[in-house]
């Protein structure tokens, strides 16, 4: 009976959680930007499920950002859990039409415009009168995160050409950089006790398309390494679902899950100055980028 906003839902490990939601009962907004509405009748034939829904939703257009959240607001939609998986992994810089690297915009700074415009549009209910269940909002990430270096605020949001290696070494650090930003606000929401439960998870290694962007003799090298090595969709789902509707979850937050094992994140996520700093860094980033930060902000 609850309600799931899973971003980057046609494909791969989002995909894979529309498919257990939806089979569980929940009612499945399937959030992203492409095979609509294939991806969702798919859902719905494996599943058995009829509670299932497509959004047009491109992290990589801010506009896009605001017309997904409007969306929300006029069909009166209060997601009880927000699964924000969506994320690319390129093989060289792109400038996006806002005039930031693309894996940036989708993989870190998307994600804290997306939140913000939801609490500031009361779409996750800070109050929320059902006690049994509060909201859960939870960031897909990975482990790779460990030992990233340190935020680098002299290169922070600017727009500089890179190769693959940096791409690769990018897709960790940019987890590094989400993580930071999911334990301040969860700093900041949960005050003096825990309303939403805002929430870290590497579902593990999966087997997704996530490196179909790649090159070609990388992404054959890569592609047989994850058909032998890495987890399906449908099995690295099921550690996301339990932290989703998991009564163990219930009242905690800025909890770490790497897969179903319970772990602590790189030390340098937890140092409250570093997180006040990147709030401030990415809010000055994110006005400076949509006239309609301000607003909202405020």
């Amino acid at each position: 009976g609850k309600t799931v906003i899973i971003t980057g839902a046609n494909s791969g490990l989002g995909f894979g959680l529309s498919v257990e939601v939806a089979k569980r009962g929940g009612h499945v907004i399937m959030a992203c930007r492409s095979q609509i509405p294939e991806a969702g009748e798919k859902v719905k034939q494996l599943s058995g499920s009829e509670k299932v829904e497509m959004q047009k939703f491109d992290l990589s257009r801010i506009d896009s950002i605001h017309n997904f959240c409007d969306g929300l607001v006029t069909a009166k939609i209060k997601p009880d859990v927000i699964i924000l998986n969506a994320g690319v992994a390129l093989p060289n810089a792109r400038k996006t039409e806002s005039g930031l690297e693309q894996m940036f915009l989708v993989n870190y700074l998307s994600n804290v415009m997306l939140t913000n415009i939801m609490f500031s549009k009361g779409i996750v209910d800070l109050k929320n009168s059902d006690k049994t269940f509060k909201p859960r909002i939870i960031f897909i990430s990975s482990d790779s995160h460990q030992g990233s270096s340190f935020i680098d605020y002299d290169e922070f949001g600017i727009f500089e050409p890179y190769g693959t290696s940096k791409a690769i070494a990018n897709y960790s650090y940019f987890k590094l950089i989400l993580n930071t930003y999911a334990t301040e606000l969860s700093r900041r929401i949960n005050k003096a006790k825990v309303e939403i439960g805002i929430n870290v998870i590497c579902p593990g290694p999966v087997h997704s398309n996530i490196i179909k962007e790649a090159p070609w003799l990388l992404r054959m090298v890569l592609g047989s390494i994850f058909k032998v090595i890495f987890r399906s969709p449908a099995k690295a789902s099921l550690p996301v679902v339990y932290m989703s509707v998991s009564e163990d979850y219930e009242g905690k937050t800025n909890e770490y899950l790497h897969m179903f094992k319970n772990k602590k994140m790189d030390p340098k996520i937890y140092i409250p100055e570093e997180g006040e700093k990147l709030w401030k860094r990415s809010m000055e980033l994110w006005k400076s980028v949509d006239p309609m930060a301000q607003s909202i902000l405020d």
